[in-house]
């Protein structure tokens, strides 16, 4: 590691011999290896970025000039450039994240690691550098599937609208997001991969024939015409060109000589330019180059030298519903599932490989996937949508105008749900539970364990006339939590011990168990408690609020946002049918959450089992507190 050692920042580069920047990306690519398999993350994205890196922070001077990267997962190589090589904590409590961030460096920009937005940022700073006059450069890193993306093109056609306006676009160009990228635009850019020498046609003769008089000029635009419709039949790259795009490329993406070339002439354009560079996902790791799958796009801890996982955690929650889909999809032959380019993640594998012809990879455009959903329910066919609980936020629109006001019988199932932890502030599912209660006639599944999973499931999924959502958490699944009771649709997990009991605890999926060892502690204190599991948190169950009546205080444990989440339903709930009892509601707080454990998340927001008991205990108190005080008043004359 001597020359990585020895870049405390971008300009260190500079310095550097074409050999001295190869040896650099070995020492990289190794440090990577070894970095990330010690504490995981997203190994093959940067292991296909190194040289990319090298070269556009030599050609570029962050951060005047502005480098920003979609998706922020293929930063890593920026962070160790940019003097950040302390990967010992990555994703973790004290240590770098994930993604860009700005609380670490002046040269990250997006911190936000949602996917094809990095167009309109760029965009918007383009335009800010014409009006302020100011002369630095931004560059667009997009790749790894992002173009795949719905904003990306709305963005391009409008960057495209200003044709001396400077900007660079870096298409990454590695065939996949997760999994091999597909559509349209990967069937261009794999084309456009074979095919180079666009711009020699009207080299020759070009000036001659401009200044021929009458006949030079029309002619001129007759052959350009000509040599459009022949690089439009030997690669469409017309398409970037119609949209008044400059195009460079393709340029091989582990060549540095060859990318700083590219992104000279590119810097010196004047407008908007499109790079276009072909890297290898995982590229220098054989684990990863063998792993068809998705290239180790991120792994867990694993061993360096052969790539496999150091300690399994069990049966997890995706893999629950990824096997129970296969048995529906047995079972009815109108299931059809959807997913937003992660169908590994999102554990839908082995549903395309029992039924290749029923599964529908939309890439990166949750939007699109939300409203084709529409579409093929309308058709006669039953969709899942599986997709990451915060990636939903996306397609809030269509799940409102498309779905639910249609009345289209879609289930979206939400994974990573809650709080996720290492991967940071985007990627906690902490907003679903808020933002889908506006969505009229919609439902929404929080399991408790797997057999809820598989149970709620096949519940939704009956549902033919509305939307409904099924959302679970990230990682392992606990043991099954029995119930021991029901009222109306709910499961009761705990009965209380006292006639009249104290307090009416509801728990909202994963958070079952907590909730049971808070009930345990209240009753250490004398408080007898009811501990119920609504099951579907939306629309709240009729029979709760009778339940919440035979209590002195309702308390609700979730782990979304307080801010309308299934506490304040329940409050509404409570004050439409005229119960009138205290309520106190437990959730995450309205702040973004930065990386560390999915535990010491929870206990730094407070949303712990000691820490609401000891608040309920002090709620009870104030409670037995007033009712003594008046009991000892004195009767007045």
């Amino acid at each position: 590691m001597d020359l990585l050692t020895r870049i405390k920042g971008p300009r260190d580069l500079d310095r550097l011999s074409v050999d001295e920047l190869e040896q650099l990306a070995q020492e990289i690519r190794t440090f990577l290896v070894d970095a990330v398999s010690k504490t995981g993350g997203h190994l093959g994205p940067n292991l296909g970025v190194v040289e990319l890196t090298i070269a556009l922070h030599r050609v570029f001077e962050s951060p005047r000039d502005k480098v920003l990267w979609d998706t922020g997962h293929q930063a890593y190589v920026h962070k160790l450039l940019t003097g950040r090589q302390d990967f010992s904590r990555l994703k973790m409590k004290g240590g770098l994240s994930g993604y860009p961030s700005r609380a670490e460096s002046e040269h990250d920009v997006i911190e936000n690691s949602h996917a094809s937005g990095v167009l309109g940022w760029a965009d918007g700073l383009a335009k800010a550098n014409e009006v302020l006059k100011k002369d630095d450069h931004v560059v667009a890193v997009i790749g790894d599937g992002a173009l795949t993306g719905g904003m990306a093109w709305e963005a391009l056609n409008n960057i495209a609208a200003a044709k001396d306006r400077p900007l660079v676009i870096v298409v990454n160009d590695n065939e996949r997001s997760y999994a091999p990228t597909i559509g349209g635009l990967a069937n261009h850019l794999a084309t456009l991969r074979t095919t180079d020498g666009y711009e020699r046609f009207l080299a020759r003769g070009k000036d001659i024939l401009e200044r021929t008089p009458v006949v030079g000029r029309p002619l001129y635009e007759t052959l350009h015409g000509a040599k459009k419709g022949l690089k439009d039949f030997i690669a469409p790259q017309g398409m970037f060109e119609d949209l008044g795009l400059k195009y460079v490329g393709p340029i091989d993406g582990h060549d540095i000589e060859a990318l700083e070339s590219a992104l000279q002439r590119a810097k010196r354009f004047g407008g908007p330019v499109i790079v276009h560079c072909l890297t290898e996902k995982g590229r220098g790791y054989t684990p990863a180059l063998e792993d068809e799958a998705d290239r180790f796009h991120a792994v867990g801890k694993i061993h360096p030298d052969t790539g496999l996982p150091i300690s399994t955690s069990g049966l997890d929650w995706t893999s629950v519903f990824g096997e129970e889909m296969v048995k529906l999809g047995e079972e009815r032959k109108d299931i059809v599932a959807i997913t937003a380019a992660m169908l590994q993640p999102v554990g839908l594998g082995k549903f395309e490989e029992a039924f290749p012809d029923r599964i529908y990879d939309v890439g990166i455009a949750e939007q699109h996937g939300a409203v084709s959903a529409a579409g093929l329910a309308t058709g006669g066919l039953h969709p899942v949508f599986a997709v990451y609980a915060t990636f939903l936020n996306r397609a809030f629109d269509q799940v409102l105008m498309d779905v639910a006001l249609h009345k289209c019988g879609v289930t979206f199932v939400l994974d990573r749900a809650g709080v996720t932890g290492t991967d940071g502030a985007s990627h906690n599912g902490m907003w679903d539970m808020s933002i889908l209660q506006v969505v009229p006639g919609l439902r929404i599944a929080a399991p408790r364990d797997a057999d809820q999973v598989r149970a709620q499931l096949r519940e939704a999924v009956a549902v033919d006339d509305a939307p409904t959502v099924v959302r679970f958490s990230k990682g392992a699944v606990g043991p099954a939590v029995k119930a021991v009771g029901r009222a109306g649709g709910m499961d009761i997990l705990r009965e209380p011990k006292a006639d009249r009991p104290d307090v009416l605890i509801v728990s909202v999926g994963a958070l079952a168990p907590m909730c049971l060892e808070i009930a345990d502690l209240l009753d250490a204190q004398g408080i007898s408690s009811t501990v119920v599991d609504p099951r579907w948190v939306k629309p709240v169950d009729e029979a709760l609020a009778p339940l919440a009546e035979r209590h002195r205080v309702v308390v609700t444990v979730e782990d979304n946002s307080r801010a309308g989440g299934v506490g304040s339903a329940v409050a509404q709930a409570l004050r439409d049918a005229g119960v009138d009892v205290p309520l106190r509601d437990f959730g995450i707080p309205p702040v973004f959450l930065d990386h560390a454990s999915r535990g010491e998340v929870m206990a730094e927001i407070g949303l712990t089992s000691p820490d609401i008991a000891r608040q309920v205990t002090g709620l009870v108190a104030k409670l037995d507190g007033r009712f003594e005080s008046r009991a000892v008043q004195p009767a007045r004359d």
